[in-house]
C-alpha cells in the first residue's frame, strides 16, 4: 500500500460544550480552518482528541462526522487503539464502516505486553480490517515501546504501512529506518523534532501545534519535502518556544486553551484533565502574540 499521506496531519482536538458533550458545530469550524490551510490529513479521536474519555458511540460518531465533512477532500485517519485487542478490533472495524481512510493504533497501554504480544496484537487488528494502519509509538504515554526489530516484522504485514514516532529519540528513528526502509512510512509524532526526523527519510508530521498554526506548520514540513532544508530548519527553531509551551501541561490542556484564545472553540476538557494554569495561559498568550497570532 502507498503511504496514507505526505506532509502535515493535524491530531485534531475534540471540542466539548459546557455540559461536556461533543460540540459538533465547533468541530466543523475547526475542520474548515484546517482545510482552508491545506492540511494534508486529519487524525480524529487520537490522544489530542481525548479519545480515552470518549464513549464508543461518541468515538465512532465523531469519526463518521469528520468523514462526512471531508467528503474526500482530505484523508481522515481514525484513532482506534486500545489496551484490549478485541476492543481495538471493534473500534477499527467500526471506523472502517464509518468511512475512515486509515487507522492510527497506539500501543496497548498499562498492560505493557511483550514484543511478541505487540506482534500478535497488531496482526490481529490488521487481519480484521482492510484499511491501512499507522502504528503509534509513544512510550511517555503508554509505558512501553515498539522495538525496531518488532517493527521489522510488522512492516511485512501488507496493511501496516506507517509509524507515528513519538519517542523523541532520533537514534531509534534511524534504526527503524535502517531495518524497515520504505516499507514503513515514518511520521514525527513530536512537533519539536519534525524536521530532524524528516532528514532521515520521514514523510511528515502528525502535529499538535497545527491545531492553532496549521498553515505555518504545513509550510515548514513542505519546505523540507520540497528541498528547502534551510528554511524548514529555521522554522523548526522559530516555533520551538510555542511547541514547548504546548506541552508544559498534559496535552491537550495547553492547545485547547490556545484554541479558545484564538476563538476557534471553547477550551472545555473532560476530567481528569482540567484547564491550564494561569502561568501556562500567560506564557501561551505571550508566545502567540510574539508570533503574530493574537
Amino acid at each position: 500500500m502507498k503511504p496514507v499521506f505526505r506532509g502535515c496531519a493535524t491530531a485534531i482536538i475534540t471540542p466539548f460544550d459546557a455540559q461536556g458533550a461533543i460540540d459538533y458545530a465547533a468541530f466543523e469550524r475547526l475542520f474548515e480552518h484546517q482545510l482552508a490551510n491545506n492540511i494534508d490529513a486529519l487524525v480524529v479521536a487520537g490522544t489530542t482528541g481525548e479519545a480515552s474519555t470518549l464513549k464508543d458511540k461518541e468515538h465512532i460518531d465523531i469519526i463518521r462526522f469528520a468523514v462526512k465533512l471531508s467528503n474526500g477532500r482530505m484523508p481522515i485517519i481514525a484513532g482506534t487503539g486500545s489496551n484490549e485487542t478485541v476492543h481495538a478490533v471493534h473500534l477499527s472495524q467500526e471506523a472502517e464502516q464509518a468511512g475512515a481512510d486509515a487507522l492510527l493504533l497506539v500501543t496497548p497501554y498499562y498492560n505493557k505486553t511483550s514484543q511478541q504480544g505487540l506482534i500478535v496484537h497488531y496482526k490481529t487488528v490488521a487481519e480484521a480490517v482492510g484499511l491501512p494502519m499507522i502504528l503509534y509509538n509513544v512510550p511517555g504515554r503508554t509505558g512501553m515501546t515498539i522495538t525496531p526489530d518488532t517493527l521489522q516484522q510488522l512492516c511485512e504485514v501488507p496493511n501496516i504501512v506507517g509509524l507515528k514516532d513519538a519517542t523523541g529519540d532520533l537514534g531509534y528513528t534511524v534504526k527503524v529506518r535502517s531495518l524497515c526502509g520504505d516499507k514503513l512510512a515514518l511520521y514525527s509524532g513530536n512537533d519539536d523534532v519534525a524536521i530532524p526526523l524528516m532528514s532521515v527519510g520521514g514523510l511528515g508530521l502528525i502535529s499538535v501545534i497545527s491545531n492553532i498554526l496549521p498553515g505555518r506548520t504545513r509550510d515548514m514540513v513542505w519546505a523540507h519535502l520540497n528541498g528547502d532544508v534551510a528554511h524548514a530548519g529555521r522554522e523548526q527553531v522559530a516555533l520551538k518556544g510555542l511547541i514547548d509551551a504546548l506541552f508544559i501541561e498534559t496535552n491537550p490542556i495547553p492547545v485547547k486553551y490556545a484554541a479558545e484564545a484564538l476563538g476557534l472553540c471553547a477550551g472545555h476538557l473532560r476530567l481528569p484533565l482540567v484547564e491550564a494554569q494561569p502561568a501556562t495561559q500567560q506564557k501561551l498568550r505571550t508566545l502567540m502574540a510574539g508570533l503574530g497570532m493574537l
